[in-house]
């Protein structure tokens, strides 16, 4: 049951979204079709957070790029590009959470990746508050095969449970 679930209906698994919340700050994860530097910009012109942290490496620049096309001011762009894994996005963007006294922060990353970043930040800090206001680029079941959605999906499933056997983070 759980199996035809997830193959029908991914997105009751492996989507979060917290809905309508402010933080500290937002963090756009690396990778994704750069869809998640629009949905950032989206969330800082509703004033969900004064600042944006971009954190992963390879895509920072064009993130960054698409974040100051969309209307979001230089000085409230840091970017963290060491991290290659949501795991490194995590503890990279965490230490410069912690640096600068931020107790809050809303993850931006691509809806079918939305459950295992927030449980991955949750898992290696605790004591801040995490949201997820995912991008819902090619959300519509249509989509994923012209997108490529169908095999990230995949590969998601695959990776929430080896997330929770290497490193403990629990993706429920």
């Amino acid at each position: 049951m759980v199996g035809g679930i997830a193959y029908y209906y991914p997105e009751k698994i492996l989507c979060v979204d917290s809905g309508k919340v402010t933080a500290d700050v937002i963090v756009v994860l690396g990778g994704g079709l750069h869809e998640r530097p629009e949905r950032a910009a989206e969330l800082f012109k509703q004033q969900a957070a004064p600042r944006i942290i971009i954190t992963g490496a390879g895509d920072d620049q064009i993130n960054r790029l698409i974040l100051r096309q969309q209307g979001v001011p230089a000085s409230a762009i840091q970017v963290e590009n060491k991290s290659t894994t949501t795991r490194e996005n995590a503890l990279f963007t965490i230490k410069l959470l912690r640096a600068q006294n931020l107790h809050s922060a809303i993850l931006v990353t691509s809806w079918y990746h939305s459950r295992r970043a927030l449980k991955t930040f949750e898992h290696y800090a605790p004591d801040i508050t995490f949201y997820s206001r995912p991008s819902y680029y090619a959300f519509e079941q249509e989509e994923w095969a012209r997108r490529g959605n169908g095999k990230r999906m995949r590969l998601e499933f695959l990776k929430l449970p080896g997330y929770c056997i290497l490193y403990g983070i629990n993706p429920f």
